[in-house]
């Protein structure tokens, strides 16, 4: 007789039900955080999953119970078979999810509205095109801005992710958020993370506290709402009344 498989769980006792995929290494980006001065040696091509791969580990993980998978990278929209993957994925019972840079994403949005993703991240780390230069090596900025606008004109929940980094965006935190009162977008700040090769150094970190102190030196207390956090959230989540 056939059992039904155990949810997964950690040893703190939480259950997980969410899967991250990472596609790929590759990115059309060459942003400085992220990406090594001299390059990365990439995986060859029969390290990777195919698609069949991909779709049979995740149908795996959602028999124990996983019912939110997102597909990262690297950038996955890069993959020549990502149209053939997220078909796949879309015959699972769980809720499907992106994270892109949107620099080529408008190519893909029929698919994904057809698969069912209502959720996109995009990295986007500086409202200036200038800087967008200066931190990924391209001039994607106004394609990479547009796409975003037409994600949300197709009705899709947009999050973007942007790494702060002391001297480079931080002066624009107060803009990131100025943004959200006339786009519905949700905007988290990510830390400046260290690995070998992108130069990081503990001072180019921008802290919880500092991104407090200049929310709270623009708006009042009673103007910024602190939202309750799902059960494995690794964020703390606000929102500014009126935005």
């Amino acid at each position: 007789m056939n059992q039904t498989p155990s949810p997964l769980t950690d040893t703190f006792g939480r259950h997980h039900n969410y899967l991250r995929i990472s596609l790929t290494e590759r990115c059309n980006l060459r942003c400085s955080y992220c990406m090594p001065v001299d390059g990365v040696k990439l995986s060859p091509a029969s390290h990777l999953m195919n698609a069949e791969e991909i779709y049979s580990i995740a149908k795996t993980f959602v028999k124990f119970g996983v019912d939110k998978i997102r597909l990262t990278g690297g950038e996955p929209l890069v993959r020549k078979d990502f149209p053939q993957i997220l078909e796949l994925l879309s015959t699972l019972n769980v809720e499907l999810s992106i994270t892109s840079n949107a620099v080529s994403i408008d190519r893909h949005i029929d698919l994904l509205k057809k698969s069912g993703v209502k959720t996109i991240n995009i990295s986007l780390d500086t409202l200036s095109a200038e800087r967008f230069h200066t931190i990924t090596f391209r001039d994607y900025f106004d394609r990479v801005y547009q796409n975003i606008l037409k994600l949300i004109d197709e009705g899709f929940l947009v999050k973007i992710n942007a790494v702060l980094m002391r001297g480079i965006n931080d002066d624009e935190i107060l803009d990131f958020i100025a943004f959200t009162k006339t786009h519905p977008i949700v905007f988290r700040f990510i830390e400046f993370m260290p690995f070998d090769g992108n130069q990081w150094k503990r001072e180019k970190t921008v802290s919880y506290q500092e991104i407090m102190e200049q929310i709270q030196g623009k708006y009042s207390n009673d103007q910024i709402i602190r939202l309750q956090d799902a059960p494995n959230d690794t964020s703390k989540n606000y929102t500014i009344k009126g935005h």
